[in-house]
């Protein structure tokens, strides 16, 4: 299924960290770098907000 690919696991770690791999497509499309720096906003019911912290 084409819908699996955007599955991903959330992963620990360290003691107060977790990751979630992005697709390489949508890192590409939004042209997002290695190390650059990312907001992260909590937008309630499981949502999750990320963008270019300049934005």
């Amino acid at each position: 299924m084409m819908e699996d690919k955007n599955i991903r696991k959330l992963v620990k770690n360290g003691r107060d960290s977790y990751y979630i791999c992005i697709p390489k497509e949508i890192v590409k499309k939004y042209g997002w770098r290695e190390r650059q720096k990312m907001v992260v906003k909590d937008k309630g019911r499981g949502k999750v907000e990320i963008f270019d912290w300049r934005s």
